[in-house]
């Protein structure tokens, strides 16, 4: 298993990186190899700094890096030898078995699209957010950004793969699926919401529960919330918050530690012919070493061959 991480991606990146690869190898069998892209010249130093034996790990050299602020499809094309740019080909070719970056997610969206592809019938990739439950459970919020203008039959498939991804990697037995709206009722929401609930209900290859309410995100009404990336964008947003204000306020609970992004790792993209994870762009290193592990169940699972099953 190669498991690829762009060590040059996000607001601190290298160092960030590095010392999350080093807590990740901690953690990996044998077996399990992690490959990190990036300008060795900077990796290597901080990797004496930390006394760690540097033949732990496989490198490939990169001299370019697309930004934060770069415009996602140019910098793909325009920096073909940037970390990000490298990874993905060597994803492509077979040469890693999953990549992940806290850099310029969009690059790494259009990236994962232009180098493995959308999965056969997948009509849009999407991504996923974890959402702490009160009950001591784990859900999963599809799609959080990935396409904010939707039609019916990709709000379908959000439910698919989050479905999918629950079962899989997380063990959730028969997830249940529902859509979020702006009221219970099965004649609420707008157009799209309309026409997804009716195709979500005659679905067979989903446990779907109907509609939920904002309110309901943090109970255990619904596993997988499905909604427009639009839409779940601004409620991830609005949840990363929480973590923060009660930091602020000095404010200790344990439900509100585990909005944390650090827990999680990064957000998957599902509906890629390869595991592909997104970090923060604040990625710290223990966020870069969850983001490892995730890749390493993405992997095991065979996740990515369950989704291809799913839309043949």
């Amino acid at each position: 298993m190669r498991i690829g991480l762009d060590i040059m991606g996000g607001d601190y990146a290298p160092k960030a990186n590095v010392l999350g690869a080093i807590a990740a190898h901690q953690l990996l069998s044998p077996g399990e190899h992690l490959v990190l892209i990036g300008d060795t010249q900077q990796i290597k130093p901080l990797l004496s700094e930390q006394g760690f034996n540097p033949d732990h790990f496989e490198y490939v050299h990169t001299d370019e890096v697309i930004g934060m602020g770069d415009h996602a499809t140019k910098a793909i094309l325009q920096k073909p030898n940037s970390s990000i740019s490298v990874g993905f080909n060597l994803l492509k070719e077979g040469k890693l078995d999953s990549f992940a970056s806290a850099g310029n997610s969009g690059a790494m969206l259009v990236g994962a699209v232009l180098s493995v592809k959308t999965c056969p019938g997948v009509l849009r990739p999407c991504l996923t957010s974890f959402v702490p439950k009160l009950d001591g459970g784990i859900g999963l919020m599809v799609d959080v950004g990935a396409n904010a203008d939707c039609k019916p039959d990709f709000l379908l498939q959000f439910g698919i793969v989050g479905a999918l991804y629950l079962e899989t990697v997380m063990h959730v037995e028969k997830p249940k699926v529902a859509l979020m709206n702006l009221g219970e009722e099965d004649k609420k929401g707008n157009a799209l919401s309309l026409a997804a609930f009716a195709l979500l209900k005659e679905s067979k290859q989903i446990n779907f529960v109907g509609n939920i309410e904002g309110r309901d995100l943090f109970n255990k009404k619904a596993d997988v919330i499905v909604c427009d990336g639009f839409t779940g964008n601004i409620m991830l947003k609005l949840a990363e918050s929480f973590y923060v204000l009660t930091m602020k306020k000095g404010f200790n609970d344990e439900f509100f530690n585990r909005f944390n992004y650090e827990n999680y790792g990064g957000s998957p993209v599902l509906g890629v012919n390869a595991p592909v994870i997104i970090g923060h762009g604040i990625s710290s290193p223990l966020a870069v070493k969850n983001m490892v592990m995730q890749s390493r169940d993405m992997i095991t699972t065979g996740l990515v061959g369950k989704i291809q099953d799913a839309f043949k």
